[in-house]
This record gives structure tokens, sequence and C-alpha cells, in this order.
């Protein structure tokens, strides 16, 4: 009878590239990159009176309408089903979802600049990358996305040098609690 408890180790070039704090630097440079495309296009778009302000939502309504544009053809660059998520749900909301995109790539930047839940931040991102990939934009998505995967699977030392060095020692994780949670 096989036993159904198995681990299977991780091998050792995956072991020192996401879980060896010896390479924790590379990850810094990763992640502050990262965090900085973020930082500066939320920035840009918080100064902006289409994406923040008396006029809000009028960028994301650009942008979802030219996505739409893109939904027709032999091999479409917007699918179907992300079209009625559009119809149905961005588009009558455009300026709640301006200000979430303005207040979620700063968060994303902020986040990763600092090390501060790395993973999770990495996560978020790489969600807002694939939307913007659904909706037909190239641009620099693709490489923050593969970028933000890898910071996710290094998400043991991508803060080390960061915030995350410290809160995961108190914080701890879900399988793991830290000092914040012993008596």
């Amino acid at each position: 009878m096989q036993e159904t408890n198995m681990q299977i180790p991780e091998p050792a070039l995956s072991r020192f590239l996401f879980s060896d704090k010896r390479f924790a630097w590379f990850w810094l440079i990763v992640r502050v990159y990262v965090g900085w495309q973020w930082l500066e296009s939320g920035w840009a778009k918080f100064h902006n009176p289409v994406w923040v302000g008396d006029k809000a939502g009028v960028a994301v309504q650009g942008f979802l309408n030219a996505a739409l544009q893109k939904t027709s053809g032999l091999h479409p660059d917007v699918s179907g089903w992300y079209a009625a998520f559009i119809n149905s749900v961005a588009l009558p909301n455009s300026t709640a979802f301006s200000y979430l995109v303005t207040y979620g790539e700063i968060a994303v930047g902020i986040a990763l600049i600092l090390g501060l839940f790395t993973g999770i931040a990495a996560f978020f991102g790489s969600f807002m990358n694939m939307n913007y990939l659904f909706a037909g934009t190239v641009s620099v998505n693709p490489l923050l996305f593969l970028l933000q995967l890898f910071l996710i699977l290094a998400w043991r030392v991508a803060g080390w040098w960061g915030i995350d060095r410290f809160m995961l020692n108190w914080l701890g994780t879900p399988w793991q609690p830290g000092g914040a949670f012993k008596k």
C-alpha cells in the first residue's frame, strides 16, 4: 500500500532560487523594478483628472471601449467572455474601476518596493496585468506578469531585504503562526 502523505523534495536549483536568502539580493532588484513600474503608472493616474477627480472613469471607458473593438475577427484579441465582463460589470462601474486601478497600482508598487507582503502584492499585480492582457493590451504586461510570477514563487526570500523579513516572523503564515499569535 502506498503512503498518502508523500512529499517530493524541491530540486536544489529551485530551492536556491526561491528559498535561499543568499539569492535575496536578486529578488530585491526584481521587486524594486516591478514595484517602481506600478508606482510610476499609478502615480501618473493619480494626478490625472480622467482617472481620479472630477472626470474619473473617462480614461477607463476609453480603454474598455477600445478593448471591445478588438473582439471581432477570426482570432480576436479580446475573448467574448471578457467582452461580456467589460459590458456588464466594468463599463457600468467605470468610475469605481478608475479609482480601483489607480489606488491598486500605487498600493502594489509601494508594497513591492518596501518588501511588504511581497507574494500577495505580486499576486495582485499579476492579476492586474492579466486583466490588461485580457483587454488586448500587451505593452509591458507580459514582462511584469512573468516577473511577478517569479516573485510569488520566491515569496519566502523576495522580501528578505524589506519589511517582510520582520513582518513574516511576527505574523507567521497560516500553517505556522508567528510571534504575534503565540502566548
